[in-house]
């Protein structure tokens, strides 16, 4: 399968036949999206990030997000009763965010995107440039009360690994390494999830995609969150966090939306 998903001329082929035909906007009803934001320094992420590309940054720091949520019925903009066939897995995005640009506004590095469902996985591999896919072993993404679990265990596939559990709090309070940043709890919500595109690395052709996305987030709806003693880990995200504690924050359901994609 990993053969096939990779495969060059496939994608060559692809992507020939589809610079001839309109891109084909998804939509999605998102639940329970679970935003862990962590300030980091910038040299621990640069080698992520391809040359030409700028994080954003402030006195060598910059910002890393990692978001886990549940479609809903993830799939073209077709009726609503007809939508009902598509499923509804769950992703969960890694990202950075970028300096605006004249080339983009509003944008994100994809540092690692993970799927639980293999025909998602497949179709993003095989029918998408801009959103490299990783399959979990095991992914779980619950909601009970107050409370969000996250588990993504790798197996023996290329996922990162992640485990989190996060609760519920009154107080929407900006943390000190935020300062910087935002002038507030609802500023840092509002342009942490205000997001126009999303750019990924095109391995095999050594160039970049881009994707327009649509997340109108509603920020009075947004829930503050705090990571529960001990709950968190991550081998994946060791060396570039290290002890530093995450500004979390849950949104409850978001209409989504892919609108176009691009080679850059």
């Amino acid at each position: 399968m990993r053969q096939i998903l990779t495969c060059r001329w496939l994608l060559r082929a692809r992507r020939r036949v589809f610079a001839h035909l309109p891109f084909m906007p998804l939509v999605s009803d998102v639940q329970d999206v679970v935003y862990l934001n962590w300030v980091v320094p910038l040299d621990r992420v640069q080698s992520l990030v391809p040359p030409g590309l700028c994080p954003w940054q402030r006195d060598g720091m910059t910002v890393l997000t990692v978001l886990t949520y549940r479609h809903g019925h993830f799939g073209p903009p077709v009726p609503k009763w007809l939508r009902r066939v598509f499923p509804s897995p769950l992703q969960s995005n890694w990202r950075l965010y970028l300096e605006d640009s004249a080339r983009y506004s509003e944008a994100v590095f994809f540092i690692d995107n993970v799927m639980d469902s293999l025909p998602y996985t497949a179709g993003a591999r095989l029918l998408s440039d801009a959103l490299p896919t990783h399959l979990a072993d095991k992914f779980r993404h619950t909601t009970t009360g107050d409370v969000y679990e996250t588990l993504i265990v790798a197996g023996e596939g290329s996922a990162p690994d992640f485990r989190c559990r996060a609760e519920r709090v009154d107080a929407r309070e900006l943390p000190d390494t935020l300062q910087a940043w935002f002038t507030s709890w609802e500023d840092a919500v509002a342009r942490l999830t205000l997001r126009q595109c999303a750019i990924a690395r095109v391995p095999d052709i050594q160039r970049l995609a881009i994707a327009g996305i649509d997340l109108p987030v509603d920020v009075a709806q947004v829930l503050p969150l705090t990571l529960q003693p001990g709950s968190f880990h991550s081998d994946a995200l060791h060396a570039i966090i290290g002890d530093a504690l995450p500004f979390c924050f849950a949104v409850p359901e978001v209409k989504f939306g892919v609108l176009w994609e691009r080679l850059l």
